[in-house]
């Protein structure tokens, strides 16, 4: 019900408009990791970017040149399922497992202040958590929930919430990030209400930031004008 996976072939190739490697990582439990970075000719760092719980890389991709157009790597990994990754997501204590791991992968490259990470929708929670453990340059929220588990007592009321497998409380990480924060909320998205992204604010310091999106919906924000240049200078100015 949460993460929907879309598989691809082992063998499928991708095209893409700007340079990419692909990278594999093996998990511990012997499943594979799947990720792109995509290199830009002078780099300020990278954005290890999380993306939402549908879609895999041959998709999410496409969107990378808004970010290396901005003089940033950009590098994004499919979840267990997704894309070429292997195996399936099961719990969060799983997912946590795989970010430490990517975020590993990521450091062999670029030192600390170097890493902007960032996430979407789903992918919010887990960029987070991260930006909570390592303390990277800044962390970039888009569309973000307070707290998942209270985000889904609104979308599936009658689900309990003592069988849920994941949580991720943006809330309870926030507070723990030095780094700069910017979160970008459309007004008008329906699936998570912009009241997240306001409920946010309270833990932020006094250079965070929350961009509210006119007339955006939770779908297309990285091709949003007012996003590109509210994210811009947002890096710009790191």
């Amino acid at each position: 019900m949460v993460f929907r996976a879309s598989k691809l072939t082992s063998e499928y190739e991708f095209h893409f408009s700007e340079p990419f490697e692909e990278i594999t990582t093996a998990t511990p439990d012997n499943f594979q990791l799947h990720s792109i970075l995509f290199k830009t000719k002078k780099s300020n760092g990278v954005l290890l970017y999380f993306h939402g719980n549908a879609g895999n890389l041959s998709q999410w991709g496409e969107q990378a040149s808004i970010f290396t157009g901005m003089g940033y790597d950009i590098w994004m990994t499919d979840y267990r399922g997704f894309g070429k990754s292997t195996g399936e997501v099961i719990d969060q204590e799983q997912v946590y497992s795989d970010l430490e791991l990517i975020y590993s992968e990521v450091r062999k490259r670029y030192t600390a202040d170097k890493i902007v990470i960032c996430g979407y929708s789903i992918g919010t929670g887990l960029a987070a958590y991260l930006a909570s453990k390592h303390q990277p340059k800044a962390l970039i929220l888009e569309a973000p929930y307070y707290n998942f588990t209270s985000f889904t007592e609104g979308a599936a009321p009658y689900f309990p919430n003592f069988l849920k497998k994941f949580s991720f409380p943006t809330n309870t990480y926030l507070p723990k990030i030095k780094a700069p924060i910017a979160l970008f909320h459309g007004d008008e998205d329906l699936l998570i209400s912009i009241e997240n992204s306001k409920q946010l604010k309270q833990f932020f310091k006094p250079n965070d930031t929350l961009i509210v999106l006119p007339n955006q919906s939770h779908v297309g924000i990285n091709q949003n004008p007012d996003f590109q240049e509210g994210i811009k200078d947002f890096l710009s100015n790191l």
